[in-house]
Parts: C-alpha cells; sequence; structure tokens
C-alpha cells in the first residue's frame, strides 16, 4: 500500500496487516528505529567532534570569534581554560539535551502532539548542525540542538512502547530493537562525519551531520501512516483525561528514585565521549603503519562493540529464557552493573601500566567489551521498564523523567572530566570504578525494597487499560 492509500478510514486495517511486517514487529518499528537512527548519527557527530574541536582548534585557535565565550568563562566556568572549559562545556550541553525532553514530553502530550513536537524538534536540530559552520554562532548552535533534541527525544521513544498493546512481550525486544538502530548510527558517525571533521574540515563534520538530520524528518513525515495514533488533545481535551490513581503516582515515584541510580551507573559510559576521547588522543597507539587514525575512531570501536554485545546479549536471553528463569528488568540491569565495574576497572590498568610510551589498544578494547555488555543490560532495558511504569495519560512525559539521568549523569561528567588534566589518570579512572559500584548496590537496594511492587502495580494496571 502506498502512502497516498493509507487514508484514516483504512489506517486501523493497514497496521493489522503491518503489525509483524518488521522482522516480526510492526512495520512503524522499522520506520521509527531508521529515524531515530538519522537523529542519532547527526547528535552522536556533533558529540564525537565537539571535544576535540574546542581541544584542538576553537579555544586556542578562535577563542574571541566565538560570541560570548569570554563572558561564559568568566561567569559560568569560574575562568576556567583548556580542557577543563572544553569539559564544563561539553558536560553542559549534552547534559542539557537530556533535560529538555520532559519539557518536549510536557508539550506534546498536553498541547502540541508527538508529531508536530518531533518535526519541530528535528528543524530545529537540522538548524543547529548548520550554524556549527560559523564559529560566532556556537553557542546558538548548541541552543538549538538543546531545544531540537527535548521536543524530539522522547516524543519518537514513547511511539516505539505504543506500537504494541498492553502485555504484549515483544516490547523489550522493540527497544533492543531500537537500541541496535541507535548503535548502527553511532558507528557510521565517527567514520563519516569523524573523519570529515579531523581530516577534511571541523565544519565538513557538522554540517554532514545537518544533511542526514534533514533525511530522517522527511522519512518520519512519509511514515505517518504506520505510526502510532498521535496523541494531541483537541481544544478541551485536557481536563477530560482520566486522573491518575494512586497506583499511578506510586509508579511515578518508582520512575523518580530509579534517576539519580541510573545518572551514578552511567557515569563511566558519558565519560567516553568527554575526558576519554581527549586521553585517547593524547596518550593510545592510533598510528599504524605509517598512518594516524582519526581519534574519533575510538568511538566506532566503542558502537561497533556496543551493536555486536546488544545483539548478543538479546539473543543469550531469547535462548536463556526458553528453558531456565530469566530475570526481570532490574535483575539485569544488576547483572550489567558488574561488568561496568570491569570494563572501569581495564581504564585502570590501561593507565597503572602505561610508563613512558603510549598506550596498546588491548586494555582500551577490553574497557569497551566489557562496558558494552553492561549498556546493554541497562540502557534499553531501563527504557522498557520506564515506559512499562508509565502512566497512559503522561506517557511522553515519563520518558522525559527517563532522560533526566542523562541529564544528571552528563552534568557530573562536565565537571569530573576537566579533573583529568591535574589528577593522576589512575585515580581518575578509579572514580568511575566507584561510581559504577555505586550504581549496583542502589539497584539492588531498590529491587529489593521497591521493584517487585512497582512492576506488580503496572501488571496491575494493564489489564484494565486493554
Amino acid at each position: 500500500m502506498t502512502t497516498a492509500e493509507a487514508t484514516p478510514e483504512h489506517l486501523d486495517e493497514t497496521v493489522e496487516h503491518a503489525d509483524r511486517a518488521f522482522l516480526g514487529h510492526p512495520k512503524g518499528l522499522g520506520y521509527l528505529a531508521v529515524v531515530e537512527g538519522c537523529e542519532r548519527f547527526s547528535y552522536y557527530s556533533m558529540q564525537t567532534l565537539l571535544t576535540l574541536y574546542m581541544v584542538n582548534y576553537l579555544l586556542p585557535q578562535r577563542f574571541d570569534a566565538v560570541v560570548g565565550l569570554e563572558w561564559m568563562q568568566q561567569n559560568r566556568y569560574g575562568g576556567m581554560e583548556g580542557q577543563p572549559l572544553a569539559s564544563a562545556i561539553f558536560g553542559d550541553y549534552t547534559s542539557l539535551v537530556y533535560l529538555t525532553p520532559i519539557l518536549g514530553g510536557i508539550l506534546a502530550d498536553r498541547w502540541l502532539g508527538r508529531r508536530a513536537a518531533l518535526i519541530a524538534g528535528g528543524a530545529i536540530m537540522a538548524l543547529g548542525h548548520f550554524l556549527m559552520a560559523f564559529e560566532g554562532m556556537f553557542f546558538f548552535a548548541l541552543l538549538s540542538l538543546i531545544v531540537g533534541v527535548g521536543l524530539f527525544k522522547g516524543n519518537i521513544a514513547s511511539q516505539v512502547g505504543e506500537l504494541y498493546k498492553d502485555g504484549d512481550l515483544r516490547r523489550a525486544m522493540a527497544f533492543q530493537i531500537f537500541y541496535i538502530a541507535i548503535n548502527v548510527s553511532v558507528i557510521a558517525a565517527p567514520l563519516i562525519a569523524g573523519t570529515l571533521g579531523e581530516k577534511v574540515g571541523w565544519h565538513w563534520g557538522f554540517g554532514t551531520a545537518g544533511v542526514v538530520m534533514v533525511a530522517g524528518l522527511v522519512l518520519y513525515i512519509l511514515a505517518g501512516p504506520w505510526l502510532p495514533k498521535d496523541n494531541r488533545p483537541a481544544k478541551g481535551e485536557a481536563a477530560k483525561r482520566d486522573p491518575l490513581s494512586t497506583n499511578d503516582w506510586f509508579r511515578i515515584l518508582g520512575v523518580v528514585l530509579l534517576v539519580p541510580v541510573m545518572a551514578v551507573s552511567l557515569l563511566t559510559n558519558q565519560e567516553i565521549f568527554n575526558a576519554y576521547l581527549v586521553w585517547a588522543d593524547q596518550h593510545f597507539q592510533l598510528t599504524f603503519f605509517g598512518t594516524t587514525l582519526p581519534t574519533s575512531w575510538m568511538i566506532t570501536v566503542d558502537a561497533t562493540v556496543s551493536f555486536g554485545m546488544l545483539v548478543a546479549v538479546a539473543a543469550f536471553w531469547s535462548w536463556w529464557g526458553k528453558n531456565h528463569w530469566e530475570p526481570d528488568e532490574l535483575g539485569k540491569m544488576i547483572l550489567g552493573s558488574f561488568f561496568t565495574i570491569g570494563g572501569g576497572l581495564c581504564l585502570v590498568v590501561a593507565a597503572a601500566t602505561q610508563g613512558d610510551g603510549k598506550i596498546g589498544l588491548f586494555w582500551p578494547v577490553m574497557f569497551h567489551v566489557l562496558n558494552s555488555i553492561g549498556f546493554a543490560h541497562i540502557l534499553p532495558v531501563s527504557l522498557a521498564l520506564f515506559t512499562r511504569l508509565a502512566p497512559k495519560q503522561i506517557n511522553a512525559t515519563v520518558v522525559g523523567i527517563y532522560y533526566l539521568s542523562f541529564f544528571l549523569a552528563n552534568q557530573i561528567v562536565g565537571r569530573v572530566g576537566g579533573w583529568y588534566s591535574s589528577m593522576d589518570t589512575t585515580q581518575f579512572w578509579m572514580i568511575h570504578v566507584a561510581t559504577a559500584a555505586t550504581g549496583l548496590v542502589a539497584f539492588v537496594l531498590f529491587r529489593w525494597f521497591l521493584g517487585k511492587r512497582l512492576l506488580s502495580a503496572a501488571q496491575e494496571t494493564e489489564p484494565a487499560v486493554a
């Protein structure tokens, strides 16, 4: 059926026939995965290049050209210079792009609807990437990206969950597929935009991100017939929505309490794009047969390993669950924390054994392997858990709350990452191991005291909604 044929009166029939058209999942999942892949390509192109761009070019060579940078340095960043200043700016940017999704979710739930909010967000993000071509507009570009991601991010993830009826066991696997699409984009972004940025010109990398964002936005508009019904309220509808029950508020409380726990557990993973890249740029052995590889390719290594681990972990639990007991979402997140701790210890070993030469890639690669196994047990599983706990009336808002954990994690990364220049590197990475261990303990306590009650509360609600 063509897009033109998918008129509103045939929409339900179209969705019914397409329910297993994409790898046994609704056709809409395929479209949402590709659109999210385009958005994540553009975002991770920016995230991969941003710290290197500031440390190696913008701050030492073009400081005076950036509108507002001197004022921000003195009034926001306390006179920081060089790598600590770059780390602080990176932390503010990457944290704010995860704070604004809660506002985007509220706007979508109460006024705009997900579709309009997402389209506006994609357009503003593309503008931000193109503004990066003008050094003086640096902060305006970051602001555009912060606003754009806020409107886009939660409003696409919430649509994934709504492709499935309550109780559909494919929902968790859908988010695994969704994250696989994200990781394909993270693999591609450093290879394409990262290489262009480091080897050809920084603005070529940022411009490529903008072009891919526009392509994803066009695809989303064309995919409308296979996506969930928009949640844009009619005039006066907001007042008619069902009030939140005691059960709903209990689930919201659980979601809010999980946010700081998630933030602590994410710290090592989020540092990959900040101080880790600077460390790799300065100390990793990246020259092979006379050719020095772009430092941004370390992100491709991470994303490639993450992709493989997402597929492997999903396949393992699919096989294991057929004949053995399978842990619930919180159980998998606890298991993932052990691997995150192991990954951090690999960085400690790499720093402690460096000596006077460059660091070989064995320990960094081992870090990416173990950290990616932890990632596969925490990130997609936690997103599925949040959408499962979210009351229907505020689904997009709760997904926005989920991203508060990334806001907190990146705020911490921005400050802690600045210690890299003045702290012993071994101690620097031991701090990250300690935060992963703290996350492990917090997940255990949360599951012990609240986990089972929360999951039971979500199951009690599903039949009534259905």
